[in-house]
Order: structure tokens, then sequence, then C-alpha cells
């Protein structure tokens, strides 16, 4: 028979072993990577034995030695890591580069380099990524836009075999924004003005661009009159916007909340489905009855092949600083917010299913490139 523990002692362990905050008198469950134990009223649901509390405490001790090799490879990075972008600077997607810069270089000590390569609807800057090494020095961050090029066969890979998702770093809606002259003051009265005169629009890289298909999309729902004008990012499309050239844009909350403070441009509708704590009064598309959702997640890919060391450790650097009070504050501030954590495999998976999902939008819109 088993020695019993004495009182308290499976409580003592338990303390040892909870994560820091998790309180050791609770009914716990067994978490990811966790070990945890069973307490009720301060005695174990079933007894241990000394030999078992030995082998859990290894365990736990193994773990959090593996975590700490996994935060940095050995020799990676030695030089500077390049992220390339396919948007100029000021627009959502830099914002997200850069904290990841940030991130990186704070955890590693070693120079990040964000790249910009506008142009081609993204697919210049997914080119020049695909043909990099698998080294982990070169890191293509975009949102579902790269899904949306190979779904439209806009380029010659195949995206989810040429690349590897690497971390999902933020969620964020696409924001409404018109020009003055626009007189709508909401989603209802913009599809009435549009009956009356066609409304341009524009909001991102190129035609088959998330906004392009999301803007789609909602014409199709509501019967809005518009008109797609390309321009080469979020960026020139609010420059474009400011100086009267199209009368809406669509475009990331990040780069929509520092439109708007500028008073060139007001705005209308978040195009998501839930309020960003940025904008809080204004509503989204669902709230108004619609069920269209224009909305993006910026991942970070690297070239198929890279190491699965160095792709875990990525992953878990860039996505606890994500997660950090520090960069969830500077996130939703301008409009966006960190995403929760997914392994690279379970992404893959859920960046799989979205890939079938645009196929099919682009079929069903009629979509042509």
């Amino acid at each position: 028979m088993n020695r019993r523990q004495a009182p308290g002692s499976a409580c003592r362990v338990a303390k040892a072993l909870a994560a820091p905050g998790e309180h050791p008198g609770a009914r716990q469950k067994v978490a990811r990577g966790r070990i945890v134990l069973f307490i009720r009223g301060g005695r174990t649901m079933k007894t241990m034995t000394r030999k078992l509390i030995y082998v859990l405490a290894g365990a736990a001790l193994g773990q959090s030695v593996a975590a700490f090799a996994q935060q940095k490879p050995a020799n990676y990075p030695t030089r500077p890591i390049r992220i390339i972008i396919s948007v100029n600077p000021g627009a959502g997607a830099d914002m997200v580069a850069r904290m990841t810069s940030e991130i990186l270089q704070k955890s590693w000590d070693e120079n990040v380099i964000v790249e910009s390569r506008p142009g081609g609807g993204g697919t210049i800057a997914s080119g020049i990524a695909a043909r990099a090494q698998p080294d982990g020095y070169t890191l293509y961050q975009n949102g579902f836009g790269l899904l949306m090029q190979g779904a439209a066969k806009r380029v010659e890979f195949d995206v989810l075999k040429t690349f590897q998702p690497v971390v999902r770093m933020t969620e964020q809606p696409y924001i409404l924004v018109v020009h003055p002259r626009v007189t709508a003051t909401s989603i209802k009265n913009l599809i009435a003005l549009s009956k009356k005169k066609q409304l341009t629009y524009s909001g991102s890289s190129g035609i088959g661009s998330a906004v392009h298909i999301g803007m789609s999309q909602l014409s199709k729902e509501s019967g809005m009159d518009i008109k797609y004008i390309p321009y080469k990012g979020s960026a020139p499309s609010l420059l474009a916007l400011m100086g009267g050239e199209i009368d809406m844009a669509a475009t990331s909350a990040m780069a929509a909340v520092g439109a708007i403070k500028t008073g060139k441009v007001r705005g209308l509708c978040n195009l998501g489905t839930k309020r960003v704590k940025a904008l809080p009064d204004m509503p989204t598309l669902k709230e108004q009855g619609f069920n269209t959702v224009v909305a993006n997640a910026y991942v970070l890919w690297a070239p198929a092949k890279t190491p699965k060391p160095i792709v875990l450790a990525l992953n878990k650097v860039v996505s606890d600083g994500m997660n950090s009070a520090e960069y969830t504050k500077r996130l939703q501030a301008v409009g966006s917010d960190s995403a929760d954590w997914v392994s690279p495999d379970d992404l893959k998976k859920e960046l799989a299913q979205e890939y079938t999902e645009i196929e099919a939008a682009i079929k069903e819109l009629g979509i042509k490139f």
C-alpha cells in the first residue's frame, strides 16, 4: 500500500508547480504544458506517492529548461533579420512590423530591419520572400493578402507550400472612412447615396486584396454601387482620399485612427465584428444588420523548410511580446489588438481553411484579375 502524504504536503507541491498567480487550493484542470494537482480542501483527491511527486516536479523543471532553450536557438540569430512588408511606411502593417522588430531586438539583442516592398498587389514582396533562404533571416509579414494572392493565382507558387506561418500577431477590423464631401452619416445613408451616384473607394494594395474582396461582398449584400480604384497600399489610398481623388477608403483600424484625427477624413463604419477601444462610438456592420466582415490578422511567415527550432522560438518570443501589457496597450490605442497564441502547426491548419474560403468567395463574386 502506498504511504500517505503528510497533511498539506500535496498542497505545497501544487504551490511549487502552479503558475504564478494561481491559487493552489482551487480545483485545477490540466492546461497546455502545465502540471497541476487536483486539490480540494487542502488535500489531494487521490493519494500520491513521493515518487510520483518527484516525477512531476522533475517534469516541470524539464519543461522550464525546454522553454528557455526554445527562447533563443543555438547560433541564431548571429546577424540582422529582415522583415519584408508589402505596404508603404505609415500603414497598419508597417506599424505592426516595427513593433515586431522592437520585440525581437529587445529579446535577442540583434538588429531587425523592416523592408518595405510595395506594389503588384503584394506580389513583389511575397516574391522576394519566397526566393529567400530558409534560414530565419528573412521573414515576411502579411495578413490575408498572401492567401488571396494564392487563391487568385496571382503568384506562380503555392503559398501554403512555399511559406511556413510562424505566428499570428494582431487582429483588427477595417474602418470605412469618407471624404468630408460625402454627406452620409451611416452605412445605410451611404448605400442610398451610392444609388444616386456611384462612389469610388480604395484602401489596400490592389485588385484581389482584402479590401477589394470584402467591399465587393458588401456591395453584393447591400446593393451599394461602388467602384474600386487601386493604389499601392493604405497610406497612398488615405492620401488620395484626403486630396479628394476618391470618395472613401476601407483601411486598417491602425491607419484609420490616425487619419481621422487629422480631421481631413471622417470615420463612418467599423467593418469588423466588434468595436475597437480607440473608436468606441463607431458601430460595426453587424450592429447595422449586415453579415459582411472586412477584417485582417497580421501573420509572420518564413520560407518553407526554415528550421523548426527557429520557427518555434520566433513564435514564442513574438506572441509573448505582443500579448505583454506594454504592446497590448499600444495596439489598442491605435485600434488593434494582440492575437491569442496558437502554435505554428495549428495556425497552418487555420490558414488552409481560410484559403479555401477565399477561393470560394473569389469564384462567387466573379472577381477578375
